[in-house]
């Protein structure tokens, strides 16, 4: 460096070194642009996505809730890896190597607008796909296979086949009614759309299957419904996921999914039993008689 009238001038030897430095550093820019690139083409095009810790489901509904979370935790890795990689190379780049204060940068417009426009983009993407897949889940259809009515009280479920669908008829409302110490079991067909109407008598209960990957407030004085397809055979437990009071730890019960020949034998069996199953008011009435005793 050369001083005239004092103020200092590059050289030469200076400018050719700062000439080979911009390419370095154009080279060094490049090069960390590859990680976040890549690894924002290996989420596009990869075939096998992995569940990032989500639950297989057991519904027709399971392929796009996990299609959802795998998109929600990739971008989610991709904005963390660029933001950490951001705040690493902010680290060594500009840390402090004497004494000398660094030129102050301040209201760089492009900056601002890029760090506000980005999260905004970002942020409304993932609400577009929440909505679209939300409205999918929720959606009813006109005439559903099956109709189960769902009756959550203190401290059990009631279950009433309100169109069992299977065509047959008989003397007898087929209800499945839980009692302290025998959970509730709710037989369905695989391979068929079931709604739930769920409804309470006292207070807000919570219908949860953990493998349906879905769960529904029961609420008195108010219908919920939802609707899905059981696509996998096996028993599965269910819970109350509202605190509801002294017993709701034990409100449990069982969903039975069946090849449709065993559904149709359970419902004939029900529909031409000799006694029907036992009422809510009746078997609340048990559970309190025991509890007082």
């Amino acid at each position: 460096m050369r001083r005239s009238f004092g103020r200092t001038r590059p050289s030469v030897a200076d400018v050719s070194a700062g000439a080979g430095a911009g390419r370095a550093g154009s080279r060094g820019r490049r090069l960390r642009l590859v990680g976040p690139l890549a690894l924002v083409g290996l989420a596009a095009t990869a075939c096998d996505r992995p569940n990032f810790g989500y639950p297989d489901g057991v519904t027709n509904h399971s392929p796009r809730l996990l299609n959802l979370w795998q998109g929600s935790a990739i971008a989610a890795l991709v904005v963390g890896v660029i933001v950490w990689g951001m705040i690493l190379y902010a680290v060594v780049a500009f840390r402090r190597r004497s004494d000398v204060l660094p030129r102050q940068v301040r209201y760089n417009l492009p900056v601002e607008i890029l760090y506000t426009v980005v999260p905004v983009v970002v942020v409304a993407s993932m609400f577009f796909y929440t909505a679209r897949d939300e409205s999918e889940v929720t959606k009813l259809s006109a005439h559903p296979d099956v109709t189960v009515d769902v009756i959550g009280f203190r401290w059990n479920w009631q279950f009433k086949y309100i169109d069992p669908g299977t065509g047959q008829t008989g003397p007898n409302q087929i209800e499945v009614t839980g009692r302290p110490g025998e959970p509730a079991v709710l037989v369905l067909p695989q391979g068929r759309s079931i709604r739930f109407v769920e409804t309470s008598p006292d207070v807000i209960h919570s219908f949860w299957v953990p493998e349906f990957l879905f769960k529904r407030d029961v609420i008195p004085g108010r219908i919920n419904q939802f609707e899905l397809t059981v696509t996998k055979t096996g028993t599965f437990i269910g819970r109350c996921a509202e605190l509801c009071g002294t017993d709701h730890d034990r409100m449990n019960f069982y969903v039975k999914v069946v090849p449709q020949d065993e559904y149709n034998k359970f419902i004939a069996d029900r529909l031409n039993a000799p006694v029907a199953s036992t009422s809510v008011a009746a078997s609340a009435s048990t559970a309190a008689t025991g509890s007082g005793q």
